[in-house]
């Protein structure tokens, strides 16, 4: 974890969550076109959370929800927490809709969901467990199931900790709203709903989008049940938020922007601009600025994201200083003061290293100490244009040291090298060892995989290196990896096992390709085996393929 003398914002403890449940009734949507309906309701406009926005029924956790176990029927896989998210689950969808999922225990009714007298015979303001029971009603919580776990923003005042349960809406009930906590209930696609939204006829909060947005990926409700047997919910999210074009956007951990956030505010705070801009460095830590160079494309992102690690007591490290672009050069040594100690490059393509000798002549004519120049040689097997020779070649697993006397006293920044040989003979990563921040240039991105391009590149060595990588962040507890092209990633060994697992995928299908065409050329492969991938892009993606048929053929036995 980065030092908190770095963070860049006091810490704000988040306010406690509370225990809640809320459950999505779902039916098959009626007619030919097919899908799935849920039900719906307005939260009233005085609501202390969310007020006016359309939800799904639910609320608090109650003592008493806990208690009822017995009156509930329950799957043998439902675990007791799960029990009682379901049963507050039930209660809420009768209080708020008196929409009961409860079922005869005996008599001639037996096993048959309760009906309208059932519901007519319940006062939605007593006690509903003691009401159902003495009916001869057990609360259909087997029927239950969770689909995802929302945890509410850690900078909203109003925090909860909720299941997003399922069921099916019990035949020949209607739902009728207490007109005090919800109103108008409506069945509604969820594509319908995202559509009105979009159209501002139908708010609704960033936990209901995105919860729609993935039910709209289901045929039917029975293929949503189908997702749900193993008893684990899809996902698990706690939003974070930063701004974009001056207004405030959330995100979830699969979305591209949320480990920066987390790294820059790690309590939630709205304080993060996430545009992509080329005029001014944004500051990560105290001791972490990225500048992006102007140079964004389909190959790198936005742009290539030059970094000063240190701060005025120290000096600083620059890696990365790009492509020769003067403007952006002189950015980046304003951006440390004229200081840079050292600079150092990950690896020599044409993006990354051309900027280093005019970075350190800037440096030189302001009349500081000409700062060494640092990476690794480019390989015979590089391109013209990715040629490179440092003042001097560093050693695997060398420290690279800032030192300074800062006002709460001694003060240093070090940098371990890496070698990580893959996307480029030469490259290498960079690790700042007392805040665990992993500078994995080009290795890693975030956003998309980095083409690996024989002969300079090679698939073996690139997964030996991210295992190389994995472990490194093991032993040092990094979260945070700062890419080369892209957003801060968070879940630093998380994101490096979908990577591999993805290049793994990806060559399974390339073998797959060559033996169903083994007379075939590099372009029938490619077309196989990056079907997913646009066509514009199979001319890269076929470098890539080159390098997992390199791997293949060298595995084979």
């Amino acid at each position: 974890m980065p030092r908190t003398s770095q963070q860049l914002h006091p810490y704000r403890e988040p306010v406690a969550t509370r225990l809640a449940a809320t459950v999505l009734l779902l039916r098959d949507a009626p007619g030919h076109a097919g899908g799935i309906e849920v039900l719906m309701t307005r939260r009233s406009d005085k609501a202390s959370f969310a007020p006016g926005a359309y939800v799904f029924p639910g609320g608090g956790i109650d003592a008493l929800d806990a208690q009822s176990h017995t009156a509930a029927d329950r799957r043998p896989t439902q675990s007791d927490l799960h029990l009682t998210q379901a049963i507050a689950a039930i209660r809420e969808s009768f209080e708020e809709l008196g929409v009961l999922l409860a079922r005869h225990a005996d008599g001639p009714r037996k096993g048959l969901m309760a009906d309208a007298q059932d519901i007519a015979a319940i006062d939605r303001h007593q006690p509903f467990v003691a009401q159902c029971t003495a009916r001869g009603l057990r609360l259909a919580a087997d029927s239950v199931f969770m689909l995802a776990h929302w945890i509410t923003d850690r900078d909203l005042p109003r925090r909860f900790d909720v299941p997003f349960l399922v069921a099916r809406m019990p035949e020949g009930q209607e739902p009728v709203a207490d007109e005090a906590e919800q109103f108008e209930p409506v069945w509604v696609r969820p594509a319908d709903a995202l559509a009105r939204h979009e159209a501002g006829q139908f708010f609704m909060i960033f936990p209901t989008i995105r919860t729609l947005q993935r039910l709209a990926t289901f045929a039917t409700t029975q293929a949503v049940f189908d997702a749900l047997a193993h008893e684990l919910p899809l996902w698990t999210s706690c939003p974070r938020a930063g701004t974009l074009a001056g207004k405030e956007a959330r995100y979830m951990e699969s979305d591209m922007p949320y480990g920066e956030l987390a790294l820059v505010c790690p309590d939630g705070q709205i304080v993060h601009p996430l545009d992509w801009q080329t005029e001014r460095p944004v500051p990560l830590l105290r001791n972490v600025q990225r500048l992006t160079a102007p140079n964004p494309g389909v190959m790198t992102g936005p742009g290539t994201n030059s970094y000063l690690v240190g701060d005025p007591a120290t000096g600083y490290i620059a890696i990365d200083p790009g492509p020769a672009d003067p403007e952006h050069l002189d950015k980046l040594w304003r951006a440390a003061g004229g200081d840079i100690r050292m600079i150092v490059c990950t690896h020599s393509h044409p993006d990354h290293s051309p900027g280093a000798a005019p970075l350190q002549a800037l440096c030189v004519q302001a009349g500081k100490a000409r700062p060494p120049i640092l990476g690794l040689p480019s390989a015979p097997t590089a391109r013209t244009a990715s040629t490179f020779t440092p003042d001097r070649s560093l050693q695997n697993n060398e420290l690279l040291a800032l030192d300074g006397q800062a006002p709460e006293g001694n003060i240093t920044h070090t940098l371990q090298v890496i070698h990580t040989p893959g996307h480029a003979a030469n490259h290498l990563c960079l690790l700042l060892v007392e805040d665990a921040l992993l500078f994995s240039g080009d290795h890693i991105l975030n956003g998309s995989t980095t083409v690996v391009d024989p002969p300079d590149g090679n698939m073996a060595d690139y997964l030996d290196s991210l295992d190389k990588l994995d472990a490194l962040c093991a032993e040092h507890g990094v979260e945070f990896i700062l890419p080369a092209h892209g957003y801060v990633l968070g879940d630093a060994r998380g994101a490096i096992a979908k990577l591999k697992a993805h290049r793994l995928a990806r060559e399974a299908k390339v073998l797959a390709a060559m033996q169903a065409l083994p007379q075939g050329s590099m372009e029938d492969w490619v077309r196989h085996a990056y079907a997913d991938v646009p066509p514009r892009m199979w001319p890269v993606a076929q470098r890539s393929l080159l390098a997992h048929v390199e791997r293949i053929r060298m595995l084979a036995p």
